[in-house]
């Protein structure tokens, strides 16, 4: 295996992880302070939206061949 496409791989597993740890905070609702004040749930649902789209755009680079 070629070490980019494992970069790639690896990097994709990565951003599907952050994906669903975002999601499962949208799913929980836990309360999170910040300087004492809650933060909202919309910056969660962006991040799963821009940490899926990156997952599987490294995951789609990782199938497609070297040239």
């Amino acid at each position: 295996m070629n070490s980019q496409i494992l970069g790639l791989r690896v990097a994709g597993t990565l951003f599907g992880l952050m994906a669903l740890a975002q999601l499962l905070r949208l799913l929980i609702r836990p309360e999170v302070l910040v300087a004492g004040y809650t933060m909202p749930l919309w910056p969660s649902a962006l991040a799963v939206v821009v940490l899926g789209g990156m997952s599987l755009w490294m995951w789609k680079l990782a199938r497609t061949p070297v040239r």
